[in-house]
């Protein structure tokens, strides 16, 4: 039994002719890219310590951050947070006053001042950019010692360890931090409200970069101080990207402007002025609301659009394809960036993940480009080509231990995830993850017509199914979570040929059937990579039911009863429009940064009932 039949073919026809409608004159899809509230914070905290008096703009943000406000007074970072989140209420409190439109004593603030001192105040802030942000503008004191000397990072790569050792997310928030925490810079305005209220205990803590456990490095001597803050700003400054960000993220362009100015760079300042025009590149307006994305999706969301709708019959040499695999063509990277620190014999061949990223390429993006184009190499040579460089620079990807990575090969020092601040863990290195692995098999295999017959590729499996959970699942990095990186496991070990009788394969999806709503749909919250296991959001979202759907349907010969009540929800979902549909499934660090792709609620619906579609009717 299964569900072909006309209302299949009209709902994947419906999303296929919305999609084509939505399409940019480039070629591409402009979908938000949602990040709870703390960039719009800090794009109200920036605009105002630079004396730029974008009303309009601080007045929309400002109606954003209310909006968000929950009932207990707090702000959260993704819906059902057990307890509001410490960092993300002072950071909206904050910015809600910088903004110059509320007062202390308006109730949404005192609500918000209520929960702040009910957590214990500022000092009980754990997130590292919450208190970066609070010391450079003068709420919250630097630590006078026990910081990594700002000389750490004249190190050079071949060093036991050194800046580069850290993620490139990481590397690039951590050198304007330390040039912050080394300066002790803050800067004040007149209209810098006052948080000392926020002080429980009045003395507070001081800001030290991690914190006491680190110490200096002894011995080295000061006269480099001067060499170490030119090789900063010349790190930086290297690494600022057409549109005038920082690495093409609106997090460490904002923390790029503070470590500007406190090596003496005027508010006025060129750069600054470039970096500020940057972050205003990146808001995205939704309905009636307006918000500063961390780094528009536009690559990734139209390499993926092209994909599906690929797979739901769009012809290849119809306008709308034809246009999104050239703007995609556009976007291949020809600059060498920091991977090849780690991957120095690779030629440029990757995509990155928004518009103006030239230099910080990673293998999702790079697959997910490679796919869109794949039906466009045969008969154009341009295309053969960017094929040719982007399978070149995957495969050369694979890290030593047999997965794959996201930006940069070998990026894996378990050593840094023991620094003492929340976010080691998850940012401090880019190891093999099962979601990458994952979706690399499933491209190399689908894509490219690869299997196990390659070495590399019995070496990527083999890391793939000892990386499995006692409970049948795989965690995933970058999507929400659990579901997300079982889906990824078994479309990539049936793509390269690993058959349903696989034992990993059959504990696979046994564990997702058994997580399957009773509405037939799939729902998992982002509690899961708190928890570091499986929690059910109790509600079934479109892009999670569209990847357990698709895990199934890549398993499976032949439907079974679970994936037609699956299909039947997924299809109703494509129809609602609430909290469900609008629930982040992407992930970033778990418990401060979730995602809510706009596209995800087309994409991945698109390419599960197309891929139901295109094995089992007909």
């Amino acid at each position: 039994m299964n569900v072909c039949g006309d209302r299949l073919g009209e709902e994947i026809g419906r999303l296929a002719d919305q999609l084509s409608g939505l399409q940019a004159e480039d070629g591409t899809w402009r979908f938000c890219f949602e990040n709870a509230v703390s960039t719009d914070a800090y794009m109200i905290i920036v605009l105002r310590t630079l004396e730029i008096a974008d009303e309009p703009l601080i007045r929309r943000l400002r109606d954003r951050l209310l909006a968000a406000q929950h009932a207990d007074g707090s702000w959260r970072v993704y819906p059902d947070e057990d307890e509001g989140n410490l960092s993300a209420t002072v950071e909206c409190y904050y910015s809600l006053l910088y903004s110059g439109y509320n007062r202390e004593s308006d109730p949404p603030l005192a609500k918000a001042k209520k929960f702040i001192l009910s957590k214990g105040g500022l000092q009980n802030i754990s997130g590292v950019l919450t208190r970066v942000i609070l010391a450079a503008t003068g709420q919250y004191p630097w630590h006078p010692s026990h910081m990594i000397p700002l000389e750490f990072i004249l190190l050079p790569s071949s060093f036991p360890i050194s800046i580069f050792d850290f993620s490139g997310f990481a590397r690039v928030h951590i050198v304007p931090i330390l040039v912050l925490a080394d300066r002790q810079f803050s800067i004040r305005t007149n209209l810098t409200p006052d948080l000392s209220e926020l002080k429980v205990n009045r003395s507070g803590n001081a800001v030290g970069f991690f914190d006491d456990r680190i110490g200096n490095f002894a011995g080295i001597p000061r006269q480099l101080h001067a060499d170490a803050i030119k090789r900063a700003e010349r790190f930086m400054l290297e690494r600022i990207e057409p549109d005038g960000t920082f690495y093409s993220y609106a997090t460490c362009t904002i923390l790029m402007i503070f470590a500007l100015l406190s090596i003496g760079y005027d508010k006025r300042h060129p750069t600054i002025s470039n970096a500020v025009q940057g972050l205003r590149s990146m808001l995205c307006r939704s309905g009636q609301q307006i918000f500063l994305q961390n780094s528009p999706s536009t690559v990734w969301d139209t390499a993926l659009l092209s994909h599906a709708l690929q797979e739901a019959g769009v012809p290849v040499d119809g306008q709308v394809i034809r246009a999104s695999t050239s703007y995609i063509l556009s976007k291949q990277h020809r600059k060498f960036g920091d991977w090849k620190i780690r991957n120095p014999k690779t030629i440029p061949g990757g995509w990155g993940f928004s518009d103006s990223n030239t230099l910080n390429p990673d293998v999702d993006d790079t697959t997910a480009a490679l796919r869109a184009i794949k039906n466009r190499t045969a008969a154009d040579t341009s295309y053969r080509q960017a094929w040719n460089r982007g399978l070149n620079w995957v495969l050369s990807m694979q890290n030593d231990d047999g997965g794959w990575p996201a930006f940069e090969k070998n990026t894996d020092q378990e050593l840094l995830t023991l620094l003492p601040m929340k976010e080691a863990k998850s940012a401090a290195i880019d190891p093999s993850t099962a979601d990458l692995t994952g979706r690399t098999l499933e491209f190399l295999g689908n894509s490219a017509g690869l299997g196990s017959r390659h070495s590399f590729i019995r070496k990527g499996t083999d890391w793939l199914t000892n990386r499995q959970e006692k409970d049948g699942s795989w965690y995933g990095r970058w999507g929400v979570c659990y579901i997300y990186g079982t889906w990824a496991a078994l479309t990539g070990l049936t793509s390269v040929g690993v058959n349903g009788d696989n034992s990993a394969v059959r504990k696979g999806t046994r564990w997702l059937l058994t997580v399957q709503n009773a509405d037939g749909g799939w729902g998992e919250s982002c509690k899961s990579d708190r928890m570091m296991h499986y929690t059910p959001l109790g509600e079934s979202t479109p892009s999670q039911t569209a990847w357990a759907l698709d895990a199934l349907i890549a398993v499976h010969a032949s439907p079974v009863p679970e994936m037609n009540k699956g299909v039947q929800r997924l299809i109703s979902l494509l129809h609602e429009e609430n909290w469900r549909t609008a629930y982040p499934t992407g992930a970033g660090l778990p418990g401060i940064f979730y995602s809510h792709y706009h596209s995800y609620r087309y994409i991945w619906p698109l390419l599960a009932l197309s891929h139901y579609k295109n094995k089992y009717c007909v």
